[in-house]
């Protein structure tokens, strides 16, 4: 090929993809230009009023277990035997791990010969005192002697019985710290049990709605693990004290299930019995942008949008409370919020 045909060549294709680029650009720019000609954005909205929402209150909880214990080291010294893993069941009493015991078992079969023989003391002073054969010193001497005795049998068979960790309750070990041959310190957290064969779920519930709740309601409970399952549960406690946020901690019974098994730290969804209704402000639950948690909306001032912070109270249906950041009467945007900026034109469709 001629050196100058080449170069012609690469030429023109530099210059046709220059004139694409160009193009391109120019289209683009166009297409910004039209969108900031765009006079106002076209959006449905709703009026915010006041209704009675007598309904079921539903609330998100967390599940715990009924029973969690920390079970804690009495004594110290090298790990010997290991009894338990992460996940194993475990009856009240059972041994999780047992630490090396010889001086402990030394000193308990010590104190316990020495127990025998100063009970054994104490009864022939008691029967010599009685024939007048002893003094009362002599008889106070052997009693105390045996109170001494029993004292260090007491505490020498707990010395040993510490070397022997058991769990104090039935449940499922969650966590082990220790392997064997590890040293554990006296009042270490060597395991946790939990007992989840009855679970419990712990909500906070607003001051207007708890005066309508009482201990031994039932309550309705699903999780979005297993979405179409109803678990029924029980109130059992209602708090007498409030949090700063005026939410009163309450606490909901439910027996696991094995079939559709829970775990604690699961979110919960309760629903209560029907509460009494109250007149509130209320907007579609379609008018929300992001959480119930971080509520916003847009509302129609003017022709234009304004972005509003608020608070959420109870749900029902697809509507919601607004404790607070509206006024009855505003107009929010339930459709096309999500073209909106804070102070966008808006033309309203219905």
């Amino acid at each position: 090929m001629n050196k100058n045909l080449k170069y012609v060549i690469i030429a023109i294709v530099a210059f046709v993809a220059i004139l694409a680029i160009l193009m391109h650009n120019k289209t683009q720019i166009k297409a910004a230009e039209n969108i900031e000609k765009i006079d106002a954005y076209p959006v449905n909205v709703d009026t915010v009023s006041s209704k009675n929402l007598t309904d079921h209150l539903n609330l998100v909880g967390t599940i715990q277990a009924n029973n969690d214990v920390p079970i804690v080291s009495e004594a110290q010294g090298k790990v010997t035997k290991v009894f338990a893993q992460v996940g194993d069941f475990k009856k009240s009493g059972s041994m999780l791990l047992q630490l090396e015991g010889d001086v402990e078992l030394a000193a308990f079969k010590t104190a316990e010969v020495n127990y025998h023989k100063a009970q054994k003391d104490y009864e022939r002073y008691q029967a010599l005192f009685a024939e007048k054969s002893v003094t009362d010193s002599q008889l106070e001497t052997a009693k105390l002697a045996l109170q001494t005795a029993e004292a260090q049998y007491v505490n020498s068979k707990k010395a040993y019985e510490d070397t022997k960790i058991v769990t104090p309750i039935s449940g499922i070990v969650s966590s082990r710290t220790v392997d064997l041959g590890d040293y554990i310190q006296k009042n270490n957290t060597i395991a946790e049990v939990v007992d989840i064969a009855t679970l419990k779920a712990m909500i906070n519930v607003s001051e207007k709605d708890v005066f309508d709740l009482k201990t031994g309601d039932k309550v309705q409970i699903t999780t979005d693990i297993y979405p179409g399952v109803t678990f029924t549960g029980k109130i059992k406690t209602i708090s007498s004290k409030g949090d700063a946020a005026h939410t009163y901690p309450v606490e909901v019974d439910l027996s696991n299930s094995k079939e559709h098994p829970l775990k604690a730290g699961m979110f919960a969804h309760i629903t209560f019995n029907p509460v009494s209704g109250s007149n509130a402000l209320v907007i579609p639950r379609d008018a929300l942008l992001g959480s119930i948690k971080d509520a916003q909306v847009y509302v129609v001032d003017g022709g234009v949008a304004k972005l509003r912070n608020l608070v959420i109270g109870n749900s029902s249906n697809s509507s919601l409370e607004v404790i607070s950041g509206l006024q009855q009467g505003d107009i929010v945007v339930i459709t096309g919020q999500n073209n909106l900026k804070e102070n966008y034109k808006v033309k309203i469709v219905r």
